[in-house]
């Protein structure tokens, strides 16, 4: 590996993990590179998954003071978040790749549907919801948990846009604000990575690439820290805008590949 591709790795990691710790789609800048780069895709995805991992404890910290009174709920679909990342990724391990190319832009195109209508579909739920009080603990509907495992499986399985799914599920089921759903978001993305990278290590550590996976944590980390800040600072109407351009972009990348 030259300095320069290493370079170059690094700075994919960066803004990988800056887009995810905002949004979450920060594999759609890692993974093409690593592919670019002449790496195979099998290779490439597993390296990358174990590689992100530390930037999305770096943006889970930073939106931490976001997760307040979240505990529970964290719990909860923390617990769907890792059976569905255990479940994609050995999915990866015994399907073509082919599989999940067909349903994976009908998914984004579900979740940006979400992410648009969120304002509408709160204010319905908070309607039907009367324990919706304040200082009530916050619920968490069976829809949010089934939801969060099978957006799990598919982080697992490939994790390009995860995280639009995760906020188009938790955004339109959960009476919260999407500064307090990114935040959710990351930690439960953190975790169905972290699952993943588990089965990988314990069953695929052939296709795990050293080199790649510290250059890639190196750049993800830091910009884990950074995307938080930068979510955080961003209004819930441009954080929206941020998610749907994302979304409709990870949708042109997989309907042209």
């Amino acid at each position: 590996m030259s300095l320069l591709e290493g370079a170059v790795l690094f700075l994919a990691g960066l803004a990988g993990g800056t887009i995810n710790a905002v949004v979450g789609s920060g594999s759609l800048i890692t993974f093409p590179t690593l592919v670019a780069l002449g790496y195979p895709p099998v290779l490439a995805n597993v390296s990358n998954n174990i590689g992100m991992v530390p930037g999305g404890l770096a943006g889970t910290w930073g939106c931490r003071k976001d997760l307040v009174n979240q505990r529970g709920r964290l719990a909860a679909l923390a617990a769907m978040s890792a059976l569905g990342g255990l479940s994609g990724a050995l999915l990866l391990l015994v399907l073509p790749p082919e599989t999940f190319r067909t349903v994976v832009p009908i998914l984004l195109g579900l979740s940006v549907g979400l992410v648009v209508m969120q304002p509408a579909i709160q204010r319905s739920v908070a309607l039907r919801r009367s324990r919706a009080v304040q200082g009530a603990r916050p619920s968490t509907p069976l829809g949010a948990r089934v939801g969060v495992a099978l957006a799990g499986t598919y982080g697992g399985y490939f994790g390009g846009a995860q995280g639009v799914l995760l906020i188009g599920v938790l955004g339109g089921l959960l009476p919260e604000s999407l500064h307090r759903i990114n935040a959710l978001k990351n930690a439960l993305a953190t975790c169905v990575n972290a699952c993943a990278a588990v089965v990988f290590l314990a069953v695929a550590r052939e296709q795990v690439d050293w080199r790649l996976v510290v250059l890639i944590a190196a750049g993800s980390a830091c910009g884990g820290l950074i995307g938080a800040r930068v979510g955080r600072a961003l209004s819930q109407r441009m954080l929206r805008a941020v998610v749907v351009v994302v979304g409709l972009s990870a949708i042109a990348v997989f309907v042209r590949s």
